[in-house]
């Protein structure tokens, strides 16, 4: 007995190791099939099951480099074309442009039919005359207002996007880009070679030589495009050691840039009244204040502070607020309006707005929880026009108009 179950265990370890040389082997070659193909083992192209030489390959990459060879030749040729096609029209359009100037200085023109003004540049200047960058427009409400979009060097910011996502687009998609290059160069080119009629002179550098601008002297610019009539583009440009900007007013007329006008703005005189409405809320008038000192004291230096306060409680703690900044950064240009009456944010703008009577100002509706910059300062003087609201679009994207319950009347010298 014994010596059978010393048999028995043997043929059953033999058998084990068999079962395990199999499943090795078993799976030796299914590794062996799942591996991937080396590049030296990949298939080339052609019918499988068919060898082919080293001809047929090389034939191969032959047909399909002439294939692109004669796709790209066919690109150039359409490509000359379109430039000779556009070179032709511009030194048509800048004729008859010519011609056009020549005909409105009183100076007849005769010549034969090919020298005839065509309908195109007609309809260009047509696109002009009837688009707002000239007359301004009729609108039925506040909600026909075609908005602005604005614009640096690196930076696209929509209004579209609304309160829900950042307007800031990241990333500026190519042809926007390209169009915005494109108009910043027009810009540049008509500042640095104005035209007779142009309300600007030119300027001597230091050393007498005539100043050039580039792009880094870009500051920033607006686009709105109208659906039925083109784009315009207002551009703000300024070097680094003057104070003038200069702006430049272009518009596409759905074909070729065509300026408008250029202009120089002198912006040192210009005065803004920020117009607070206020009620308890010293904490937050306090911080503001901090802004204000920092930025309109101490850089910009061309403010006036309208403060309309509602009520009692906590109108000593605004008071003895001014006064520190007035002690603090000898600040006088502020007005304190106290009313006795629940809080009403268009009341205190109405209330606001008349305490002015020292002449011609900008006036800033503003709420105390706003946080602004100098360069915001400056982006609304540049934007706005002594007696009309040129520049309310752009106020009115940093701050929400609600309950508002009175009417507000301006007279002529008072410009939003």
């Amino acid at each position: 007995m014994p010596r059978r179950g010393l048999i028995l265990q043997t043929r059953t370890h033999w058998l084990l190791l068999g079962l395990a040389l199999l499943c090795s082997l078993v799976l030796f070659l299914y590794l062996l099939e799942c591996a991937p193909q080396t590049d030296g083992n990949a298939p080339l192209p052609g019918v499988i099951g068919e060898n082919y030489g080293k001809e047929y390959y090389q034939a191969l990459l032959q047909e399909q480099e002439e294939h692109y060879q004669t796709r790209a030749t066919s690109l150039k040729r359409q490509i000359a074309q379109l430039k000779q096609e556009l070179q032709e029209m511009s030194e048509k359009m800048r004729s008859l442009q010519e011609r056009k100037n020549v005909g409105a200085n009183g100076i007849g023109y005769q010549g034969n039919k090919e020298q005839t003004p065509s309908d195109l540049l007609e309809f260009l200047h047509s696109q002009i005359d009837k688009a707002e960058v000239s007359i301004g427009a009729k609108l039925p409400s506040e909600y026909g207002v075609i908005p602005f979009e604005s614009f640096t060097l690196m930076k696209v910011f929509q209004l579209e996007m609304g309160l829900t996502r950042h307007p800031e687009e990241k990333p500026v998609r190519k042809d926007k880009r390209d169009e915005l290059v494109e108009v910043i160069e027009a810009g540049l080119e008509v500042i640095n070679n104005p035209d007779e009629d142009d309300e600007q002179e030119d300027e001597e550098g230091p050393l007498g030589e005539k100043m050039i601008f580039n792009e880094n002297d870009f500051i920033e610019g607006y686009y709105r495009t109208e659906r039925d009539k083109g784009t315009q583009y207002e551009l703000f440009f300024k070097k680094a050691d003057l104070m003038e900007y200069r702006h430049v007013t272009l518009f596409r007329p759905f074909g070729p840039l065509m300026k408008v006008k250029s202009e120089m703005i002198d912006i040192t005189r210009s005065i803004i009244n920020i117009i607070v409405p206020l009620a308890e809320r010293t904490e937050a008038f306090a911080q503001f204040m901090q802004n204000f000192r920092d930025v309109c004291i101490h850089q910009d230096k061309r403010i006036h502070l309208t403060v309309v306060y509602f009520g009692k409680e906590g109108l000593s703690k605004v008071k003895s607020i001014l006064e520190s900044v007035t002690s603090e950064s000898n600040f006088h240009n502020y007005t304190l309006v106290s009313l006795n009456e629940e809080f009403n944010r268009g009341r205190g703008l109405n209330v606001g707005a008349r305490a002015w009577d020292k002449g011609e100002v900008l006036m800033f509706f503003c709420d105390v929880d706003i946080y602004f910059s100098a360069e915001f300062l400056n982006s609304c003087r540049l934007n706005a026009e002594p007696g009309s609201q040129k520049g309310f679009w752009l106020l009115a994207r940093f701050w929400v108009w609600n309950d508002l319950s009175v009417s507000i009347r301006f007279p002529d010298h008072w410009w939003i």
